[in-house]
């Protein structure tokens, strides 16, 4: 439904994460039977959840423990990983910073050239860590890097950038021909592009041959292309639209394309709610960049904040809060949902009589912009629980 802003111009309302609530059905389900699996190109994942691809987040050991857990890590291609032979003492520098250096330092970090030997390096590591092996280019260097990756051995490619769209119009340089590439993986490494946040992009971009197709824009946590851009969709409704498209695609052509909720995912009840609007799996980073395995050590920074002309990023402190397996899968030892994310996904489904990921997206939502503060005056007054 859309609604006039002005003479003769509409606007249409979308939803936010904090402003719907699930329904509970007729029946519920012991959590312990719920079935969290996802897949993506006939790959499959014990967990649905994904580390998003930022050199706060995600590094060898982190990837290595992520796939002990059961999810998937994408290490940036283009990040210090692959920039430096020994990252550690680059990532010290930008923890230590101070908030007023970080963006200059950050570009002048990420001057450094990418090294090809590193990134190959890089995959081997993680595989021989026994996790499967992910990484994220941007899309102008996704043909050279496609060929490094499946000569390493890696078993995911993303394709990233702010916005990615088939039809991309330049007089300086040819555009990237998305189909080519997952035409050349295909039946060998399961390729997922992004992002974007509507239902034709997201139809466009599946017809290229894509595994997954990666929804958000400028929802992260470390993000800030929605104040610099101005320019977005609440998750909720992007997820929504971009799903309606994957169930179009497969009726069309009969392939599955993976719908991956990409950002603005703070506590587990988030999570929830996205896979409730149509997600298939969500790519997290904040969350999990509070794991004592995390390289940034409780510090957080966006993918395009060393921009050398406009970043779009900051560096936030999310802190150092447990193991990365108790943020996945527990015990939780705080009460407002960044802990045990998949025992926090289990105990939903449950409650909403969902078995599975499919019966999950289509639980009932309803539109609940109140429903966090309903109740909750103590927890506000006393910055407790939902009241932080």
């Amino acid at each position: 439904m859309s609604f006039f802003i002005g003479r003769d111009r509409e606007a249409r309302r979308a939803y936010g994460f904090d402003e719907v609530a699930l329904v509970p059905g007729l029946a519920t389900i012991n959590p312990e039977e719920c079935d969290v699996s996802a897949s993506i190109g006939g790959a499959k994942l014990k967990l649905p959840i994904i580390a998003s691809a930022m050199d706060g987040v995600v590094d060898v050991n982190f990837a290595v423990e992520m796939g002990r857990c059961g999810g998937l890590a994408v290490l940036n291609s283009e990040g210090i990983q692959t920039r430096y032979d020994k990252p550690q003492e680059i990532l010290k520098k930008i923890i230590s910073a101070k908030p007023e250096e970080v963006t200059n330092l950050l570009q002048q970090i990420y001057k450094e050239p990418i090294k090809e030997m590193l990134l190959s390096k890089r995959i081997k590591e993680i595989k021989a860590g026994g996790a499967l092996a992910a990484i994220s280019a941007i899309p102008k260097r996704a043909g050279s890097f496609s060929d490094i990756a499946l000569d390493a051995g890696a078993d995911f490619f993303f394709i990233q950038s702010t916005v990615t769209s088939v039809q991309h119009v330049s007089s300086k340089y040819a555009p990237v021909d998305f189909s080519r590439i997952c035409k050349k993986l295909h039946g060998k490494i399961p390729v997922v592009i992004g992002n974007c946040v509507t239902y034709d992009a997201a139809l466009a971009l599946m017809e290229t041959g894509a595994a997954g197709v990666l929804v958000g824009i400028g929802p992260g946590a470390a993000c800030t292309t929605r104040g610099v851009l101005g320019m977005g969709v609440p998750q909720v409704t992007a997820t929504v639209d971009c799903a309606a498209a994957r169930d179009y695609y497969f009726k069309k052509s009969g392939r599955y394309v993976s719908i991956i909720t990409d950002g603005g995912m703070v506590t587990s009840g988030d999570i929830c709610k996205a896979f409730a609007a149509g997600a298939d799996s969500v790519m997290i980073g904040s969350a999990l960049a509070k794991s004592l395995e995390s390289p940034g050590k409780g510090h957080h920074w966006g993918m395009a904040m060393p921009d050398r002309y406009l970043p779009r990023g900051t560096r936030v402190q999310v802190g150092t809060t447990a193991t990365l397996k108790e943020i996945l899968l527990g015990p939780a030892n705080v009460d407002d949902g960044t802990q045990n994310l998949v025992g926090a996904l289990k105990v939903a489904m449950g409650s909403l009589g969902a078995r599975n990921i499919k019966e999950m997206q289509l639980v009932e939502i309803v539109i609940a912009p109140d429903i966090k503060s309903e109740g909750k005056v103590y927890q506000k007054a006393q910055k407790l629980g939902m009241g932080k």
